[in-house]
């Protein structure tokens, strides 16, 4: 049995495993609040690890440990502002964003949220948003079908055409039937094997080292720069990789997740779990980059794939230390991690196009049962103009990922922050903030001042908006006031 053989069997029954879960979850859909937000009833264990793995994309395998390993320790001040910035969205717009939306008519997304939220008669909030999400979630599902063709291209040495297919057959179909609760359910999966290869795969890198002690000494040895937290970074850098955790307010895939919990109650308990397995899964990918150099120190004849490319390091050390078996359970958590992420952002591209253009401009009357369909065929429509997009690898849709992060948290970020915390923002504040946040994001990109990433001033700039129009204007009227208030009571109701 060849080494790919095993490797092969292992893709195809997780591949066939997470269809299986799509067809469970199409017989619980009846309707389009299910498919879009699995009818409000996820627990708290399957929020926490859904949002986790919604979240974690490929980079968590393949990116940070790469970058790890090329650098050395002070890498890791990304994983540091990612946790704080996570820890943050839960404690202050988890829970309150569940009852908000709920108390808002209901609403289903984000662009139906701000629409009720600030009774935006014109509609244009709603546009907005809706165009902000279809631009920036396209790039975001393109760059995910890219990661997961390259996966398929080097692990079964297919051509990148077929890999492309073959990567994003499986979470279109499991998100195309399941909706929703197909891609939280799959989340849960998928976050488990994740945490499982994330603190295996670097314990057996140690003791094929000998032991920390041992491993410690080698990476000293090879440059002792590797353990210096500030190694090639200045004020405005650290800055920089802390402010990736802004991101967390603006993310639509991630908020649907505390949306669809089935109470607040359920979001607190959800925060614990997902913290957790979010510092486990970043210590764990850190560890696997860090002493990955000790390896590979150690064993110079195995490097060369790895020295090529620095982000093939988790997959060459499942393949080294690993059964055939073991290797192939181990690789298909970089697909796991792929398709959790493109799942989850197809459905959010799905949903805006049915919920905030479809129904809301051209069939108001439509009924569930249409609304899901045009949501299933919004999902393949979505895919196919991503996979034309990642069509070209050399198209630098990867190095778009951090700009879209970066767009989506200056955009939305302040905008979902201040409006669960603050009942005076008004309509013109939220358009304000969305606008002005967005513009920030471009034109830093741009001129790329002091080496800032785009994102700081962003949400800087965007918060300052809001704050600013929503004084100068009127102020919002008395049922506004009353339903926000009503709703940060039930919020903080035990």
């Amino acid at each position: 049995m060849t080494m790919n053989t095993p490797m092969l069997v292992t893709f195809l029954v997780y591949i066939l495993g997470m269809v299986t879960i799509g067809l469970l979850a199409y017989r619980v859909t009846h309707n389009f609040d299910d498919y879009i937000l699995g009818g409000r009833r996820l627990g708290a264990l399957v929020t926490a690890l859904s949002a986790g793995a919604s979240d974690m994309s490929g980079w968590l395998l393949m990116g940070l440990p790469g970058a790890i390993f090329l650098s050395g320790i002070s890498e890791s001040w990304i994983a540091i502002g990612l946790t704080i910035g996570a820890y943050l969205n839960w404690k202050l717009v988890a829970g309150r964003l569940r009852v908000h939306t709920e108390a808002n008519n209901n609403a289903l997304t984000l662009p139906d949220y701000f629409t009720h939220r600030f009774a935006d008669r014109s509609k244009l909030l709603r546009v907005i948003s809706a165009l902000v999400i279809l631009a920036f979630f396209t790039v975001y599902c393109a760059s995910g079908i890219v990661a997961g063709a390259r996966l398929f291209e080097s692990t079964f040495g297919i051509s990148y055409q077929n890999a492309l297919w073959a990567g994003a057959a499986a979470t279109i179909l499991y998100t195309f039937i399941g909706g929703f609760l197909a891609v939280s359910w799959a989340d849960t999966v998928q976050a488990s094997l994740m945490i499982f290869a994330l603190i295996l795969t670097p314990v057996m890198v140690i003791l094929a080292v000998g032991g920390i002690d041992s491993s410690l000494g080698v990476i000293v040895a090879k440059n002792p720069a590797n353990l210096d937290m500030l190694k090639g970074l200045n004020l405005g850098a650290i800055l920089s990789l802390l402010g990736w955790g802004l991101g967390y307010f603006g993310q639509p895939h991630i908020l649907a997740r505390f949306m669809a919990a089935d109470s607040h109650h359920t979001v607190r308990r959800a925060r614990r779990i997902s913290i957790i397995w979010m510092i486990l899964c970043l210590a764990g990918t850190i560890a696997v980059g860090f002493f990955g150099i000790a390896y590979f120190a150690d064993n110079p004849q195995q490097a060369g794939r790895v020295s090529q490319n620095s982000e093939r390091v988790f997959i060459e050390l499942a393949m080294i230390l690993f059964s055939p078996w073991m290797a192939g359970i181990l690789l298909s958590v970089i697909l796991a991690a792929v398709m959790s992420t493109l799942s989850c952002q197809l459905l959010a591209c799905s949903s805006t196009i049915t919920e905030d253009l479809y129904k809301a401009f051209l069939r108001q009357g439509a009924s569930q049962r249409e609304l899901v369909w045009v949501g299933r065929l919004m999902v393949l429509v979505v895919a196919l103009v991503a996979i034309a997009l990642a069509a070209n690898p050399e198209n630098r849709v990867l190095g778009l990922v951090s700009y879209a992060w970066a767009g989506f948290g200056a955009a939305f970020g302040p905008v979902v922050l201040i409006s669960v915390m603050w009942p005076r923002m008004t309509c013109n504040g939220a358009l304000a903030g969305m606008v002005v946040g967005a513009m920030t994001v471009i034109i830093w990109k741009h001129y790329a001042w002091w080496g800032l990433y785009e994102i700081i001033p962003g949400f800087l700039f965007g918060s300052i908006a809001i704050v600013l129009v929503s004084l100068m204007g009127c102020p919002p009227c008395v049922s506004i006031i009353q339903r926000f208030e009503q709703a940060e009571a039930e919020f903080r109701t035990l």
